[in-house]
């Protein structure tokens, strides 16, 4: 399958955005079921310990919450391939022409 140009400007235009949101948050902050499904899959040993409070304060909702801090690198690598993408899109051939 052949990538078209309207598929290096969506891509382009979606890392754009991605590497923009990176920029602008510091951290982000994980719902406590998200926490609890992450350490579940990773064999964390919070899974355990969330386990163990929930059955003793009868909560049924896990304590813990994850906090992401994406490094600063991160959203100026996305905003740079966004950019390339685009920018290459712009100089392919129009679809159909």
């Amino acid at each position: 399958m052949d990538l078209t140009r309207n598929q290096f400007f969506f891509a382009g235009l979606l890392c754009l955005m991605l590497g923009a949101q990176f920029k602008m948050v510091e951290s982000f902050e994980l719902t406590p079921d998200f926490t609890q499904f992450l350490a579940e899959r990773t064999g964390h040993p919070l899974a355990a310990v969330n386990s163990a409070i929930q059955t003793a304060t009868q909560s049924d909702k896990p304590p813990a919450k994850k906090v992401c801090r994406p490094p600063d690198w991160l959203g100026w690598s996305l905003i740079s391939v966004g950019s390339v993408l685009v920018l290459h899109s712009l100089g392919m051939k129009k679809p159909g022409g």
